[in-house]
């Protein structure tokens, strides 16, 4: 059993004992042998180099650099984005990239550079090439930001088997700082250590070691005095990462920098590079794979999920815990458990006999359904069989010999829609009509990396796999970190077809980049520990800065039962998080708060009602996202990045430009450290104000933790009476203005939202707020006085 290793082993043992674990056994050993004929054997490999430069072509945007053995196309772009690629890869055809991407600038100009070497000169950034195919980019003085060392690759003597491995060293300035890769549980500085890009379901709950998890991205974001930018390789191959942090020298010592190395399994050799503050490098990231989708107004509210619901009537009884509580409940979102066999686009009728009118019933009281959906379909159902007259040959992935791929998911035997043929998810889509016909107002897809369990090896489909890959063909080893991607924008177009009028709301568990053109995610199982709760708030940080604002966690950890602390904590953390939902496993304890003790149900009154009154805000960042690929949740150097003590702040974050957020992650903890950007601060709780930059202690009692509201903020909040939006404003410094933009819900639809821009400013002894035209804003309330 080569490849099997000690958990593999006591995976393997223990999963015999059952139905579904001799089941999944059968179908490891099938996805193994399919594997042995279907892909090609690596045979002798030699290894390549550029050589020597040998001649430069002018091109729009910059030009190309032919080398010996290779070739290097550098193209800076409108908005200042640099594209390169080595071999003749284009910028496109691309899972992440919209459309045909950015035009390239006119004005840069490829230019002979010293040692022999050519320079791509251009308004925002210099790209520098040597004659032996190293690149560095610089700020437009001189400084260098990234450096790449020539790149080397691994190709088969006989091309027949297969595709060229490659790997690229880079170095960034000694103090820089690496942030991103997908949603990583040991964020969101990502330390020294090895990275792997290969989406992965890490079955049971996860802790800060993890890695890698569902979702990852070949994105890293790097911050350092010198600037801030973002590197994407856009290759969707099993790759690795190992990163290593600078050292600055000590007196008059050499400075050691910080060190990138990608090595990739396959594909091609392309890179997107962006530079400058990072409010500039998200927005061009937005601009390139595509502006985030606005969640519907109720997405922005508490929502109570959990697997084993088990019937309407619980779902009942659940609804009716909050109503006469007083607590806002947004959504319910119903498991596997509800279907029929755990098969998708089913019901158990028995248990939910009627979802249409159990979802009017929850609708009266302002509570949406909200539906699992996995991608696996049960071999000989109906939704198998509608997917065989799919196009010429069917929906489902194939193995190299032209047969059906099958492995074992909840439903038992089941097959797997290829998501990268558009035909197929022309068809997925419209299999959400169904859903829609039993009430449910949104959708959650899960188990989508996607998942085939076995007791050893990968749990997921044979890397010889046929994948259509929108007509270029190939395999499960270029196919399956996308495979979410394409789910996601199968339901998201479908859902558009079905219902033009409403944009949908989706979120899914594993995805790649461009995916917040779809909706968002969620954590996945975390441990129900307190370092689950600290990898809760790594992965939305992560995930913001790969441009996927819209996350966050399985509030109280998915598998296990937390103490009464750890829930108020993770609460209380989760309200300031764009996804704010409770979750559990069928096995796990309960997550209503009331079941905590009436201390804990009183405190999460508290905060389930600060999350309602600030809904208001959390619309103005939604559509500010969608406007200018700013997260919700931004770190606490956002707006300073120079900042080095910020840089590593892991523990606290900005909520919008507004707020800073310092969430208590230790038992026990009832005060905590909050480092504060410069300007002055106001702690929400007593109004007291703080300058910053510095570090101060706060009180942070059980029942709240640390908010501070920057001076000069607008808040739009709920109105007192509960209808309708006005305004909270923070007082600025003396001598000092302030302000802030609010936009208000639109609709169900797809409108953009006015944009409402405020000013604060002292008039004598008194806050004044004015629009845009310089008029007085009556019914303000100003804090901080």
């Amino acid at each position: 059993m080569s490849g099997m290793n000690g958990r593999d082993l006591v995976r393997a043992v223990k999963d015999i004992g059952t139905e579904r674990g001799r089941r999944a056994w059968r179908s490891a050993w099938r996805h193994r042998r399919s594997d042995a004929v279907g892909l090609p054997r690596r045979g002798a490999e030699r290894a390549r180099v550029p050589g020597l430069l040998t001649g430069t072509e002018a091109r729009p945007g910059g030009g190309v650099l032919r080398f010996a053995r290779s070739e290097l196309l550098v193209r800076v772009m409108v908005g200042g984005a640099v594209f390169w690629s080595w071999d003749g890869a284009g910028p496109t055809p691309s899972y992440a990239v919209v459309g045909t991407g950015p035009e390239p600038d006119p004005r840069a100009v490829l230019e002979p550079d010293t040692g022999g070497g050519w320079r791509v000169v251009s308004e925002r950034v210099t790209v520098a090439v040597s004659r032996h195919g190293a690149l560095e980019v610089r700020t437009p003085g001189g400084t260098v930001l990234r450096r790449e060392a020539p790149p080397r690759w691994w190709e088969p003597v006989d091309p027949r088997m297969g595709a060229a491995r490659w790997l690229q060293r880079s170095e960034v300035p000694a103090d820089a700082r690496f942030f991103g890769l997908g949603g990583r549980a040991a964020g969101p500085r990502l330390r020294d250590g090895a990275y792997r890009l290969w989406n992965t379901d890490p079955k049971g709950g996860f802790g800060p070691g993890a890695d890698p998890l569902y979702l990852t991205m070949p994105v890293q974001l790097v911050v350092a005095d010198a600037g801030t930018h973002l590197v994407f390789h856009d290759n969707s191959w099993d790759g690795r990462v190992v990163l290593r942090e600078g050292e600055e020298g000590a007196g008059s010592g050499a400075d050691r920098p910080g060190a990138s190395e990608l090595r990739m399994e396959g594909g091609p050799l392309r890179c997107w590079v962006l530079v400058g503050t990072p409010a500039r490098v998200l927005q061009g990231w937005s601009g390139l794979t595509g502006a985030a989708a606005v969640p519907p107004e109720w997405a922005l509210g508490y929502q109570h999920a959990r697997w084993g619901f088990g019937s309407a009537e619980e779902v009942r009884r659940v609804v009716a815990g909050y109503a006469s509580r007083g607590l806002a409940l947004s959504a319910v979102h119903l498991d596997i458990d509800h279907y029929d066999g755990h098969r998708v686009f089913t019901v158990d009728e028995e248990r939910f006999p009627d979802l249409p009118g159990l979802s009017r019933e929850l609708g009266e009281l302002g509570v949406r359904l909200v539906s699992i959906v996995d991608p696996a379909v049960k071999a000989g159902d109906g939704v198998h069989a509608s997917g065989l007259t799919v196009g010429a040959g069917g929906a489902f992935v194939r193995d190299a010999r032209g047969g059906e791929v099958r492995g074992e998911v909840w439903p038992g035997e089941c097959a797997y829609p290829d998501f990268t043929d558009p035909a197929v998810r022309e068809w997925w889509g419209g299999l959400y009509e169904e859903r829609l016909a039993q009430g449910f107002a949104g959708f959650w897809h899960d188990m989508n990396e996607p998942v085939s369990f076995a007791p050893f090896g990968d749990t997921t489909l044979p890397r010889s796999a046929r994948h259509a890959l929108d007509g270029a063909g190939g395999d499960h080893r270029e196919g399956h970190n996308v495979y979410a991607l394409g789910m996601a924008r199968a339901g998201w177009e479908g859902l558009v077809r079905l219902r033009p009028a409403e944009r949908p709301f989706l979120f899914s568990r594993s995805g790649w980049a461009g995916m917040q053109r779809y909706g968002g995610t969620w954590s996945g199982d975390v441990e129900s520990s307190w370092e689950g709760l600290r990898a809760s708030l790594a992965l939305v940080l992560g995930l913001g800065l790969c441009g996927v604002p819209y996350s966050g966690p399985d509030v109280g950890g998915f598998g296990g039962s937390p103490s009464p602390e750890l829930y108020v904590r993770w609460l209380q953390l989760g309200s300031y998080l764009p996804l704010f939902r409770t979750h559990s496993a069928i096995w796990a304890g309960r997550r209503e708060p009331w079941e905590f003790g009436p201390e804990v149900a009183e405190q999460a009154r508290a905060v389930m009602a600060e999350r309602e009154r600030l809904r208001p805000y959390f619309v103005t960042l939604a559509h500010l996202a969608r406007r200018t690929g700013a997260p919700y949740v931004r770190p606490v150097w956002w707006g300073t990045p120079e900042e080095r003590r910020l840089r590593d702040c892991e523990d606290a974050f900005l909520l919008g430009d507004a707020l800073l957020v310092a969430p208590v992650l230790e038992c026990g903890a009832d005060r905590r450290a909050v480092r504060l950007p410069r300007g002055r601060w106001y702690d929400t709780a007593t109004g007291a104000a703080y300058e910053g930059p510095g570090q101060i202690l706060l009180d942070a009692p059980q029942g709240r933790i640390p908010v501070l509201a920057r001076a000069g903020a607008v808040l739009p909040v709920r109105a007192a009476s509960g209808d309708g939006v006005e305004l909270e404003v923070w007082a600025p410094a003396r001598g000092r203005t302030g302000g802030g933009v609010v936009i208000r819900d639109p609709g169900p639809g797809f409108g953009a939202g006015e944009v409402e821009r405020y000013t604060v400013r002292w008039l004598g002894d008194a806050v004044v707020v004015e629009d845009e035209a310089g008029n007085p804003v009556e019914g303000v309330t100003v804090r901080g006085l």
